[in-house]
């Protein structure tokens, strides 16, 4: 079996657009599938396999021509392909394109977004958190542009603050250790315990992990 080429994109693509009335043609100008339907703007069309920044910057480009761009790409499969579809269509959208895929092995060719303007909805609860997180950070622990893993969060920072205390005063109470360290949530962090800081060896008393020892000294008290 051959290795699929961009061009098996074009008799699928092709196809579609005529089915819809349009009168199609590969290659004009420089752009990949101009589509043109009596007096309608052009509609242009950019073929790729897969996603990448080229494909998008060319149908950015052709946004000069006519407003009606699409980027098409081989229809994969698996969680892997879908994923990275989604994330695509959004992005595209965001841009004003239209997304198309074809199913090689039928021709089968699915329009998952239509070119137009773009305003992102905005989100509430996104916000909000973000700025609760903000404020309950302390000081600029963490340096832009990090890894996830190991970030010094708000919620970190709590945990430190109360592996200090325990370091320093032994197993307690988890509403002692609220009053003492402010850290509200305090038993509800030692009970989750996310990290492997904490344990419990009583009914709402908690001490401090070897583990919690180490995270103590690696994070140091806020």
């Amino acid at each position: 079996m051959s290795k699929p080429r961009e061009t098996d994109l074009y008799p699928p693509v092709k196809a579609f657009l005529e089915g819809q009335g349009y009168e199609v043609k590969g290659e004009v100008g420089p752009a990949d599938v101009v589509a043109v339907r009596g007096n309608e703007d052009p509609v242009i069309v950019e073929l790729k396999l897969g996603f990448s920044l080229s494909l998008l910057h060319q149908a950015v480009a052709r946004q000069a021509v006519t407003d009606a761009v699409y980027v098409c790409v081989a229809r994969g499969a698996g969680r892997t392909f879908q994923r990275a579809l989604a994330e695509n269509v959004k992005l595209c959208r965001r841009l004003g394109l239209g997304v198309m895929t074809v199913r090689l092995r039928d021709g089968l060719v699915e329009v998952h977004c239509d070119p137009g303007p773009y305003r992102p909805r905005k989100s509430a609860v996104r916000k909000a958190r973000l700025l609760r997180e903000f404020a309950r950070r302390v000081g600029d622990p963490a340096r832009g542009g990090a890894t996830r893993a190991g970030l010094v969060t708000a919620y970190r920072q709590d945990a430190v603050r109360i592996a200090a205390y325990l370091a320093e005063s032994g197993p307690s109470k988890g509403a002692v250790v609220a009053a003492a360290t402010g850290v509200a949530t305090a038993t509800r962090v030692m009970a989750d315990d996310h990290y492997g800081w904490f344990e419990r060896v009583s009914v709402g008393i908690y001490r401090l992990t070897p583990r919690g020892v180490e995270g103590l000294a690696t994070y140091g008290a806020p």
